[in-house]
């Protein structure tokens, strides 16, 4: 990055944060693992339409998208958590199965490694469980 990117970087980050305090102070202590829940789970037909063939007709569908971003997540680890467990619940509603979600995971420990992977593994883990709960 330059300088210049920096900075513009730095004051774009310093004025959403203060337009934060204007609006709710309480999002000053904002915790981003409960970002995830303030979205829902799109369809499975939204999330054809903003992942899938809508804007890229010759192009990946919804589901293979989502496993690529899994994949992704998964590589970068711990960073990620709330960013990988609405993945992995939009990867199931486009018709992912635990399994492919799984093999996903395993094949990036060749790039992000074992404690990526086993983390990621273990957000998977809570997410189908989580899903079991809401079909119940």
């Amino acid at each position: 990055m330059n300088d210049e990117f920096t900075r513009m970087f730095k004051a774009m980050m310093e004025q959403g944060q203060e337009m934060a305090r204007a609006f709710n102070p309480a999002l000053e202590n904002f915790q981003v693992k409960g970002f995830e829940k303030m979205f829902p789970t799109m369809s499975k037909d939204m999330l054809e339409m903003w992942f899938g063939k809508t804007f890229n007709r010759e192009g990946l569908d919804a589901k293979t998208r989502l496993l690529v971003t899994v994949a992704a997540l998964t590589v970068l680890g711990a960073h990620a958590d709330p960013q990988l467990r609405l993945s992995i619940r939009h990867a199931l509603e486009a018709g992912a199965t635990k399994r492919e979600i799984a093999e996903v995971i395993y094949q990036m420990s060749m790039f992000g490694g074992l404690p990526a992977m086993q983390k990621a593994l273990e957000i998977a883990q809570s997410v189908f469980a989580e899903t079991e709960e809401t079909k119940e």
